[in-house]
């Protein structure tokens, strides 16, 4: 190996931890946490069945699954079926609001949104889906954001600047996601699992250490 070469690979060694160490951080640095009970959300589930029949909480996991032949949430409904925390606890129109979880999603669960930010300009419903299709976690079906979660937990951030229309997406503190806000003059977070298109027969996800989280703003 020349000495150039080595110096090369020495730059290029330093360049990757500067870098990692750029691309990571505490998404929540700057936010103060909420209180977060069973008082915030509740579960929203195919009108047929019992919460306990497509939800349980136990040993601070939160798990969550719906069958591809599911009702939808209520008779009238018109969407897909569903199993979602609906965190109807702080529902917001301004300022700056995080969602952070661990999420797990086992094998074969495809075609489903795992977390969402609701509300949206009309036509739209939502400003933000998380999404699962074959392993690969997705902003809607535009664009992968992790190709493969199954079977391991992973930590999820999203940072909604509702006054500016930005939205950030964190996944196990790295930056995945920039993009614009979708509108819309009220928002709240759900996650769970919520059948979108060429959903599988079974889809279920599991979150723990769920957080509601706003931006500290200073006196002035």
């Amino acid at each position: 190996m020349t000495y150039y070469s080595l110096i090369a690979m020495l730059c290029f060694g330093l360049y990757q931890l500067v870098f990692h160490a750029m691309a990571t951080h505490d998404p929540t640095r700057g936010f103060t946490s909420l209180p977060f009970n069973t008082s915030f959300y509740h579960i929203q589930k195919p009108y047929d069945r019992q919460e306990n029949e497509r939800y349980s909480f136990i040993n601070g996991v939160h798990k969550l699954w719906v069958f591809a032949d599911d009702k939808p949430l209520s008779r009238s409904s018109p969407t897909k079926p569903r199993s979602e925390i609906m965190i109807q606890g702080y529902i917001y129109s301004s300022g700056v609001w995080e969602f952070e979880g661990d999420a797990y999603v086992p094998e074969g669960t495809s075609g489903v949104c795992i977390m969402q930010v609701f509300g949206a300009q009309a036509p739209r419903a939502t400003t933000l889906m998380l999404r699962v299709y074959n392993g690969s976690l997705m902003y809607y079906r535009q664009s992968i954001l992790v190709p493969n979660i199954y079977d391991r937990w992973f930590r999820v951030n999203v940072v909604h600047d509702v006054d500016r229309a930005k939205l950030r997406v964190y996944i196990d503190g790295h930056l995945k996601l920039k993009v614009g806000g979708r509108g819309g003059t009220s928002h709240y977070f759900k996650c769970g699992v919520y059948a979108q298109d060429n959903d599988s027969s079974c889809m279920e996800s599991r979150w723990k250490n769920i957080n509601v989280l706003k931006q500290l703003t200073l006196a002035t």
